[in-house]
């Protein structure tokens, strides 16, 4: 088939390589402009990257719909389809009229669920027992276009990497086995459920501070959903500390949330939401992250210690 290909983060590019491996002609990858990073250094997208070595020409337009020459390169090449993987922008018509067979999209959820730009990370946050990829049609709205094909894994113990690494490959197989169905006029085409849609936003820094004033099964979920961006911390004084690990204890803590409770080498125990959040990796403002019981080889941690309460800007 002959593909336009649109995404830009490391989801995308199992997607991208499975589709060259696949023999498809792609004739452009659609990904965000460079952006400048750390110190001012210039940075390409995952995807420019891997389009790059594939030897797949790459078009950045700042934004899609207000770039008339880009678009007309892809009438130009009268692609059989548009593959969509987390591009980060809402395409218009005027893109979705493009395809000869239509515009598809690789989403990680079992979609009506978690429509949105944090599927894999809210599938942990909710404490789901299975999560997966979708491959669907894209209509006008969010995630809501009619769906073709899934697969799914159970979420288990998984932290963000783990499952994100895990649905980007299925994503990959997944569509590489589907669209053969799209091209021959085969594939069957599912409305979505709407009475089941749920939807989940953008995770922001400070998303992950806690105050230790929620349930620990919470946090837990949390530090496992943000690893390693933007990671849970906590504030003591003027110090932000990173949680990496932790477990959730169905213990009465019986002292206020926030206070530490004790220290060994098995965790240091934090009052947490009425109960205790056994903390068992971390991280100092400077350090690496280090097992509880390394860390308190060098560091105290006295039974008493109350962390804050509120985010310090």
């Amino acid at each position: 088939m002959k593909i336009i290909f649109i995404g830009t983060p490391d989801f995308a590019v199992p997607v991208l390589r499975a589709l060259a491996d696949a023999g498809h002609e792609i004739g452009y990858a659609v990904t965000q402009p460079d952006r400048k990073r750390n110190r001012g250094k210039v940075t390409f997208s995952p995807v420019k990257e891997a389009a790059l070595e594939l030897n797949i020409p790459v078009l950045q337009p700042e934004k899609l719909k207000d770039a008339e020459e880009e678009k007309e390169k892809m009438r130009a090449f009268a692609p059989d389809a548009l593959i969509v993987v987390a591009y980060g922008q809402i395409l218009r018509q005027d893109v979705l009229d493009i395809p000869r067979l239509g515009c598809f999209n690789v989403h990680g959820s079992l979609l009506p669920k978690l429509r949105g730009a944090s599927p894999v990370q809210h599938a942990i946050l909710q404490g789901m027992d299975k999560t997966g990829v979708t491959i669907m049609k894209i209509g006008p709205g969010l995630d809501d276009g009619d769906m073709i094909s899934k697969a799914e894994t159970p979420v288990d113990h998984k932290n963000f990497e783990q499952l994100f690494d895990e649905l980007s490959q299925m994503g990959a197989d997944l569509l590489v086995k589907t669209l053969p169905s799209i091209e021959d006029g085969t594939a069957v085409y599912e409305p979505q459920d709407e009475s089941q849609a749920t939807k989940c936003g953008i995770i922001r820094k400070q998303d992950g501070f806690t105050g230790f004033d929620e349930d620990p099964a919470a946090v837990e979920r949390r530090i496992r959903a943000f690893d390693p961006w933007p990671g849970v911390f906590c504030q003591k004084e003027n110090d932000r500390i990173k949680l990496w690990a932790a477990e959730a204890l169905d213990t009465p803590a019986g002292r206020p949330d926030g206070t530490l409770l004790k220290a060994s080498d098995d965790g240091i125990d934090i009052a947490c939401g009425g109960k205790i959040l056994r903390v068992t990796e971390l991280q100092m403002p400077g350090k690496k992250r280090v097992k509880a019981a390394d860390f308190l080889r060098g560091h105290a941690a006295e039974p008493g210690t109350v962390f804050n309460k509120e985010l310090k800007k």
